[in-house]
């Protein structure tokens, strides 16, 4: 299977955005591992590499995404690769924004703000939602703050991680949590 890191796709080539499929999962599951963990994710500036080693997610983390008739993983090709992915799920009067990868060869370069304002788009236009909400582990400030110039805003709000559960990574320190961000959606 290649490598979602090895050539970058053509820049200059239209995306297109589909819901992913079960054909997706393993391609899925290599994106989101490439943008996060292991060396490779050290070509983009979203890896967590220093804060969490393991597993991002896995082949049935996905799967239940893509199945689950709640919830999209937007799938984002470019060139006929597919490049980038996240996840919206309907939570009644908001979605649910999460498993957002984008190739680290290609961050860095607004790809994510053109996905992200689509995705806010799709879940409008979709379920009708009027605010969009995620966590980010906390100790990440440069993604938050990424985040923060989209719109959204910190609200304090903490969830703990799930220390011990291996199928989100192995903490690498012990002050790791989540903070609600919210964007209010025109």
């Amino acid at each position: 299977m290649d490598s979602v890191t090895d050539t970058a796709p053509n820049p200059d080539a239209a995306l297109t955005f589909r819901d992913a499929t079960d054909a997706d999962v393993d391609e899925l599951v290599a994106l989101v591992e490439s943008a996060y963990r292991g060396d490779a994710s050290r070509a983009g500036w979203t890896t967590e590499a220093d804060i969490l080693e393991g597993q991002r997610t896995d082949p049935e983390g996905v799967r239940e995404v893509v199945k689950s008739p709640d919830s999209r993983l937007l799938t984002v090709e470019r060139a006929g690769r597919i490049v980038a992915c996240c996840q919206l799920e309907h939570r009644g009067a908001y979605a649910y924004f999460g498993m957002f990868a984008v190739s680290p060869a290609l961050q860095g370069a607004g790809l994510g703000k053109t996905i992200i304002a689509e995705a806010e788009r799709q879940a409008r236009a979709t379920w009708g939602v009027r605010e969009m909400h995620m966590t980010v582990i906390s100790v990440r400030e440069d993604l938050i703050a990424w985040y923060e110039r989209r719109g959204y805003r910190r609200t304090g709000k903490m969830s703990p991680f799930p220390y011990g559960d291996e199928r989100f990574g192995i903490p690498q320190r012990d002050d790791l949590q989540f903070e609600l961000l919210v964007k209010e959606l025109a």
